[in-house]
């Protein structure tokens, strides 16, 4: 069974940084591309980055030259580190795997930048 946990979240203040991973277990991690979304209140989910299996990234424009997503295979684990953090990046960061059709979610890691 595929599961996906999050940690690193917490309470910042604006211009900070953290660093959030995403442990998988259950699947075969390395072939996957793995995406980190997030969601704000009485907002929609947003995809914020994504690694592939051969650690080509992207990112959605709000946070590019802000948040860097890399990948351990050895560990089965997915970073992604935010710097500079603004209030608006304040949400529930979830990642993710889709496999054969399906998409597998973590139970997600707050994140709020305030002063």
């Amino acid at each position: 069974q595929v599961q996906l946990v999050e940690s690193g979240g917490g309470l910042v203040q604006p211009g900070g940084s953290l660093r959030l991973s995403c442990a998988a277990s259950g699947s075969i991690f390395r072939i996957n591309t793995i995406r980190w979304f997030r969601q704000a209140p009485g907002k929609q989910r947003e995809l914020v980055a994504a690694v592939t299996s051969v650690g080509s990234t992207n990112y959605a424009d709000s946070v590019k030259g802000r948040f860097t997503i890399s990948r351990d295979n050895d560990k089965n684990t997915v970073y992604l580190q935010m710097n500079s953090l603004k209030p608006e990046d304040t949400a529930v960061y979830y990642c993710n795997e889709h496999i054969s059709g399906v998409n597998y979610w973590g139970q997600g890691t707050q994140v709020t930048v305030s002063s």
